[in-house]
């Protein structure tokens, strides 16, 4: 019975967002989960983080993306695969009519009404924006790996390990 449940779930896709790491062709993603506390009977938000294989680079720092359990692990960390980004960053689309969104409201209806108002010369022009992803290496640096420090110990230190 067990074991049937061990292979069901390996077939579930996850929903979760990626989110930065070191680790080389792999991506972190967290996956939100609510779980029930017995005591006061309320859900609480988990997160759970799951390393994914992406040798592609599909996803960067920020996107939705769905992840599938792998038939085997590839590493003692690696446990699950990408499957798809769903949501880029920063181009958000509706999931009910397919249209695009700038933070509450369609985009054809923020330009409808600038056209209905008059466009100014700071109207940002969503058609003649670039893809995300062009200013990698100049100003974006998504890609790129986090910082960790690690603290580098003394041998005359008395409190060194």
């Amino acid at each position: 019975m067990a074991r049937n449940v061990v292979e069901a779930a390996k077939k579930f896709l996850l929903l979760g967002q990626c989110v930065p790491t070191v680790k080389q062709n792999a991506a972190k993603i967290r996956v939100k989960r609510l779980e029930l506390d017995e005591n006061l009977l309320m859900y609480f938000r988990k997160d759970e983080f799951y390393y994914c294989h992406d040798p592609d680079k599909k996803c960067k720092t920020g996107d939705i993306v769905l992840i599938q359990a792998l038939p085997q692990k590839l590493t003692k960390l690696i446990t699950h695969e990408v499957k798809e980004v769903v949501y880029p960053l920063g181009d958000v689309t509706d999931p009910v009519s397919g249209k695009k969104v700038a933070k509450e409201r369609y985009r054809e209806d923020i330009e409808r009404e600038a056209e209905l108002y008059g466009k100014t010369k700071s109207t940002f022009d969503f058609t003649k924006a670039p893809p995300r992803g062009w200013q990698d290496g100049k100003k974006d640096f998504t890609s790129k790996p986090t910082y960790t420090k690690f603290h580098v110990f003394d041998e005359n230190d008395p409190y060194a390990i």
